[in-house]
């Protein structure tokens, strides 16, 4: 078979396939849209797909006999460069395929690889899309080097000590060994990130979600923002942490994150564990869905299944109900009554966020305070503190030399203040005699 860059690959065949002993208790309703969506985002042209059902893999080829054949019949009459299959291959099994098909062959794993290498921008996101790619092509060398798989014996016939195969699996190794020390120093610089965010007291609110959810959307909004949202899988690859920009919320990290999908390569997952791990440390989850998706409440339950691996379902979460736009308005009314404590929005209009912002007020600050504060002149730390957190609005003197701020601030941070000597609450009418700084 003559070897096919997949940059350079742009005629797709899809193969969907049904596997009965494989399905979960739940499965997608439009697993097969899903599935499309995920070949157009790699940038592929899609020139013919086929459905099929079966009972359950077969070791070699994964495909039955019955299903090969029909499947040959199909591919033949194309132009078809290669074939995308939706469920994991052994290497064996890819390798099986494409000598009977003579195309080149691919599972999901090899394809949603393919759209994080092309979506990565930051140094991090990078080297954690090269890891799971080394990790992944570390298992499928023998599709190469199958001529150079055994050393030859007797006299003129001996190898120099290691064949191609050996070789190369040894440089990649030692690669994803460099790879794992930089990615390990880079977590110690966020751990250092984290800390100083702790010494600010802000708090960190997560959003996570199934891809194409329209967590970015909702990130920009927010916090003022213009990271990329599109309307396609895994458009965000790279964790990204704002301020928040709203006077109606307190002091807020917003971090938006990577998408998840059903079936998540282990690889990635474990290659990901540095941004992943980062939703650890968040005050607060915003799990954003897509209420408009005819499989939302799967995805709820896969991306649920996802936080409980990653250990985080002990953080409280805000269910926000996205593209409301979208729906009817009687099937939307009567999910806000069965749901009264989740949240309903739609991502693009500005007018629908007063109940967001009100719940994750009250959730990480047990509601608000504004109002006019006092401080003696020696609690200058303190003072730089509010500063930091961006809770001052206002700042005055009075004649007695005390520090008199007006500030926006939790309730929870203004009871551990308000225990501090010298630190009280000021009426408003006490502010007028005072001078301004």
């Amino acid at each position: 078979m003559k070897s096919v860059d997949i940059n350079e690959i742009k005629k797709a065949f899809l193969v969907f396939i049904d596997v009965e002993s494989l399905n979960k208790k739940t499965k997608l309703e439009n697993a097969f849209d899903e599935f499309e969506s995920l070949v157009i985002s790699s940038g592929l042209i899609i020139h013919g797909s086929k459905c099929l059902n079966q009972t359950a893999p077969v070791i070699n080829t994964f495909i039955t006999k019955g299903n090969l054949e029909d499947l040959k019949i199909q591919i033949t009459n194309s132009d078809v460069e290669i074939i995308i299959i939706n469920h994991e291959l052994s290497a064996s099994q890819t390798r099986n395929l494409e000598k009977f098909f003579n195309k080149r062959v691919i599972d999901k794993t090899e394809l949603i690889l393919d759209i994080f290498a092309t979506r990565a921008s930051s140094h991090i996101g990078k080297l954690q899309v090269e890891l799971a790619q080394l990790k992944h092509l570390s298992t499928r060398l023998i599709r190469g080097w199958t001529h150079l798989e055994r050393q030859k014996g007797g006299i003129g016939l001996r190898g120099p000590g290691e064949t191609q195969l050996e070789t190369d699996r040894r440089l990649i190794n030692n690669r994803i060994k460099r790879l794992n020390k930089r990615l390990e120093k880079s977590h110690k610089q966020r751990e250092i990130n984290r800390y100083s965010r702790k010494k600010s007291r802000n708090k960190l609110v997560a959003l996570v979600g199934y891809t194409n959810a329209g967590k970015t959307t909702l990130f920009n909004k927010l916090t003022e923002s213009s990271q990329l949202a599109e309307d396609k899988l895994f458009a965000t690859l790279d964790s990204v942490t704002r301020k928040n920009k709203d006077p109606k919320h307190g002091p807020i990290l917003f971090s938006d994150t990577v998408g998840f999908i059903s079936d998540l390569p282990t690889q990635l997952v474990e290659s990901f564990k540095a941004t992943l791990d980062e939703l650890k440390t968040a005050d607060l989850l915003l799990h954003i869905v897509d209420s408009n998706d005819v499989d939302y409440k799967v995805k709820i339950k896969e991306v649920n299944n996802i936080l409980n691996d990653i250990g985080v379902m002990n953080i409280p979460q805000i269910i926000v109900n996205n593209k409301c736009d979208l729906i009817d308005h009687k099937k939307l009314e009567i999910l806000k009554f069965k749901k009264n404590k989740e949240v309903f929005i739609s991502a693009e209009n500005d007018n629908e966020f007063q109940d967001l912002r009100a719940k994750i007020n009250n959730l990480l600050f047990n509601g608000m305070y504004q109002g006019w504060i006092s401080m003696e002149n020696n609690m200058g730390n303190i003072r730089s503190s509010l500063f930091d957190m961006g809770c001052v609005k206002e700042e005055k003197v009075s004649e007695c030399g005390k520090m008199l701020a007006k500030i926006k601030i939790g309730n929870d941070e203004l009871d551990e203040l308000l225990n501090l000597k010298g630190f009280e609450l000021c009426l408003d009418e006490d502010i007028l005699s005072i001078s301004t700084k």
